[in-house]
């Protein structure tokens, strides 16, 4: 009897000291909520964050914010969410970035898994091998057969330091089996000058970025990254179907939160969200910009991250990239 008295004086304790926590996740939100885009404005992290920061904010009741934090490849901004009060007031959305920088710098001060909640998965931006105009390929591995003929001009441009686009074109030189000359540029708008005078051969560029290019006929889409094929290029065939079997590179991300914010906070925002991803006029402005819409659970998102953990790991280091 005395330990039946026990277990239920403690389940009835725990019970009481979830009071506060649920009663405040049940009121929330009550003032403005921030989202913190570590990066400049015009992305895609952006866009979304503004495009769906109307939506919930409409649907909860309260301002949501953009706060824009670029710099250091991303890290500054994500470093800020990292140190946020965890109370559902300061979330974030990260790029591809997110899960690339644990293994290019020695002291991002944040761990991509640790030091963040999942919230949800929202887009996937495809990339397409985009080549100069002036060589001759029409499909990727025309493409391949003409560099490997012509090793001197197989530069390839690329974002930078741990960038999409870099990840990418390693992928690719490991894949493909042929030496190139990376070219790093400070993103899309720099590199298309090059790309289009013949400077450099290859671009491999986020569809939101190259695709007025490709479809004024000013460069040559040959193939695109991801498995399937992208909604904004249909007739883009992909890299794999090409002959690059489980080429698989693409620039995703979602919404985070600092470790810590209730479940509660964290389920409200996740249906917030993914009804807002699910309405007409956000998927018809997001998918014109080349973004591919996704949703799902926290769990989901996790398991994403902890899957381009293993990938962009590997790349990194069979690149032989050294971290800063």
């Amino acid at each position: 009897m005395q330990l039946r008295s026990l277990f239920k004086a403690l389940a009835v304790s725990a019970a009481c000291a979830m009071v506060p926590a649920l009663a405040s996740a049940q009121a929330y939100p009550t003032h403005p909520i921030k989202i913190i885009v570590p990066a400049p404005p015009g992305g895609a992290i952006d866009i979304i964050a503004r495009i769906v920061g109307d939506k919930i904010g409409a649907a909860m009741g309260q301002p949501v914010i953009v706060d824009n934090r670029p710099g250091a490849s991303n890290n500054l901004g994500t470093a800020v969410l990292a140190k946020s009060e965890p109370d559902g007031y300061t979330i974030g959305i990260v790029g591809g970035s997110h899960n690339i920088n644990k293994f290019l710098f020695k002291n991002l001060g944040w761990d991509p898994e640790k030091s963040f909640e999942p919230i949800v998965y929202t887009h996937e931006v495809p990339l397409v091998f985009a080549i100069a105009p002036q060589i001759p390929a029409k499909t990727l591995p025309e493409f391949i057969a003409w560099m490997k003929a012509n090793p001197n001009d197989a530069k390839v441009a690329t974002s930078g330091r741990g960038s999409a686009q870099e990840m990418a074109a390693e992928m690719f030189r490991m894949a493909s089996g042929v030496p190139m000359l990376l070219v790093p540029y400070k993103g899309s708008s720099a590199a298309h000058p090059d790309l289009l005078a013949g400077r450099t051969a290859l671009y491999i560029d986020t569809i939101s970025a190259i695709q007025s290019q490709v479809k004024a006929g000013n460069v040559r889409a040959v193939a695109v990254t991801t498995r399937k094929r992208a909604l904004s290029l249909p007739d883009v065939p992909t890299a794999d179907e090409q002959g690059l079997k489980g080429y698989d590179a693409n620039t995703n991300g979602g919404f985070l939160a600092p470790a810590g914010t209730p479940k509660a906070i964290i389920a409200k925002l996740n249906a917030e969200i993914n009804a807002a991803l699910k309405l007409p006029d956000v998927r018809t402005k997001l998918e014109a910009a080349g973004i591919e819409i996704q949703g799902g659970t926290p769990q989901e998102y996790a398991a994403l991250i902890k899957s381009d953990l293993v990938k962009w790991g590997k790349v990194v280091k069979e690149a032989g990239i050294q971290p800063d």
